[in-house]
Formats: structure tokens, C-alpha cells, sequence
């Protein structure tokens, strides 16, 4: 299926000189004089090649055919981790290299859609937000302000964050997968 440049988003599973290509990024320039023009940097599925490569905006580029079926995922081991499909309840192993630095958002029974091509899971799509307890954070200091400055905050999946000075450990809160950024207090 072929769709214009400027359509292509994070997680779309491009056909490039025969091979299968992940979208890592995917952003559209617009210069005030010349060609717009979108810059695509992808991750051969074969063998985690990276490559980046630029397009004007209205250029064609030959998306894949993938199934995209939810999952749910299980629990993660020395081999990957493990889903299991929410139709059949079949289980599906995923690589280490699909989930990339997503990993430290999944959670047990978390729903994802993963991208299946000839049976064999190709990206992977998680939630946009998680919520996450605060373990550990920099105590507040006198005089700063909430608009003003962000202290960093440890999360219990061991990730780092930028959060408000009100927040304080114990707190639930919620965060954004694509980049890992601080979103809100969680309201439970």
C-alpha cells in the first residue's frame, strides 16, 4: 500500500528495497522557501540496521501490509517477553530488540498492539500513558516555585523522570510511554 511521506508516524512498518523497515521517528519540515520535506529514521526488522533517509512531503513510500491485534502481556525472561493473544489466548514470544527501550512501561496484564507480519511480531504499540508509583525524589527546596522548576524523581519501574516540587515519594503519577515525560498526579 502506498501512502505520501508526510503520513508516515512512529511504529509504521515501511517496504524499502525488499526489506522491512520499523519507523523510529518520522518529522515533516516545512522551510518558508524551498521543498518540504519529511525525515524517516527506521530500524531494519531483519537485523536492527538503522538507517534515516529524507522524502518531500507528497513523495510515495510503500507502506507494509501487518496485522495489528491486541495483546496482553504476560511476563518477561532470559528468552523475551511473552504475550498472549486476547482472541485465542495463543502465546507469542516478542524479542528484546522489538520492545527497545519501551520496555520500562510494560506492565503485567497491560494491553498492546503488536504488529504481526508472517506470523512473527515486527513493532509493538503501548498505551500512551502509564501510572507509576515515585520512589525516590530530591526533597523541596525553599522558595522554588511549581511553574518554575522540575526536581528528578525515580519511578518503581526504575526509571528517571522530571516531576514538580510538590511531588514527593509514595506518589502515584501518571507518564507519557513515547517519551517517558510527566503528565499529571494519578487521580486514584
Amino acid at each position: 500500500m502506498r501512502i505520501i511521506a508526510s503520513n508516515v508516524r512512529k511504529g509504521n512498518i515501511l517496504e524499502h528495497e525488499g526489506q522491512l523497515y520499523a519507523v523510529i521517528t518520522a518529522e515533516s519540515f516545512f522551510p518558508g522557501k524551498g521543498t518540504p520535506t519529511t525525515q524517516i529514521d527506521m530500524r531494519r526488522i531483519s537485523d536492527g540496521v538503522k538507517i534515516s533517509l529524507r522524502y518531500k512531503t507528497t513523495e510515495n513510500v510503500e507502506r507494509a501490509f501487518v496485522e495489528d491485534k491486541e495483546h496482553s502481556f504476560l511476563y518477561q525472561d532470559a528468552e523475551g517477553y511473552h504475550f498472549m493473544n486476547q482472541e485465542n489466548y495463543e502465546q507469542i514470544l516478542v524479542s528484546d530488540d522489538v520492545i527497545g527501550d519501551q520496555a520500562k512501561f510494560l506492565q503485567e496484564n497491560m494491553i498492546c498492539i503488536l504488529s504481526m507480519f508472517d506470523g512473527k511480531c515486527v513493532a509493538i504499540e503501548l498505551p500512551a500513558r502509564v501510572t507509576l508509583e515515585i520512589v525516590e525524589t530530591e526533597p523541596v527546596t525553599k522558595g522554588q516555585t511549581a511553574s518554575s522548576s522540575y526536581k528528578p524523581a525515580i519511578l518503581s519501574n526504575g526509571a528517571r523522570v522530571m516531576v514538580p516540587p510538590h511531588i514527593t515519594a509514595g506518589i502515584r503519577i501518571v507518564v507519557q510511554t513515547a517519551d517517558g515525560a510527566y503528565v499529571e498526579r494519578a487521580k486514584d
